[in-house]
């Protein structure tokens, strides 16, 4: 199963300016990071942020949140229970006219545009990132962590948090991975674009 630019969305978990300087790895994680925003905007997916406290924490870097629709502030270590679901799988508007006359196939078609699959990175990984996969995994969506746009303040935490998100179901990916499977081909018109975000 490859992952479809059309069906996904990037959230982006925490790349906090106070807390950047703890993460291991950090320079390289935030660089992944930002290519997987400028892949996704290049590509029409759209991306969320999160910020825990960020009155103590800081907000995200400017050019990864000038990339994100929205950025949701929480206390919540699960962005899901501050309200990311409702911004991921917003409720379906109502159809205009008289949708009980539409058969149920088209009502559906009409309502539909979903899309279910969650790209996820952050920090850290095994708690914000963690937990807020965890309980999209809960709510049904398919989750792919990108594991080197992911870190947490010691390695061992890192990847105690992948060993069990790929437990839990989760597809654990890379930045690249990523990027190439959303553009499927060389032929892509935004390959050229693309490509030279990851070279």
């Amino acid at each position: 199963m490859l992952l479809d630019a059309e069906q996904s969305q990037l959230v982006l978990v925490d790349y906090q300016t106070r807390l950047m300087p703890a993460i291991f790895e950090a320079p390289l994680v935030l660089a992944n990071a930002l290519r997987l925003a400028q892949a996704a905007r290049l590509l029409e997916v759209p991306l969320w942020g999160t910020e825990q406290n960020p009155s103590k924490l800081g907000e995200n870097p400017d050019e990864i949140r000038a990339l994100c629709r929205r950025t949701l502030s929480k206390m919540q270590f699960s962005a899901v229970e501050e309200g990311l679901g409702e911004w991921l799988r917003p409720p379906a508007a109502p159809v205009a006219g008289n949708a009980r006359s539409l058969p149920k196939h088209l009502q559906k078609s009409v309502a539909g545009g979903e899309r279910n699959t969650v790209v996820i990175a952050g920090c850290e990984a095994h708690v914000c990132l963690l937990q807020t996969a965890l309980d999209l995994l809960e709510d049904e969506f398919e989750v792919w962590v990108v594991t080197d746009a992911c870190s947490s303040r010691t390695e061992r935490n890192r990847d105690a948090a992948f060993d069990r998100l790929a437990g839990a179901g989760a597809e654990l990916v890379t930045t690249e991975m990523v990027v190439f499977e959303w553009l499927r081909s060389a032929e892509h018109p935004a390959f050229k674009a693309a490509q030279a975000l990851i070279k």
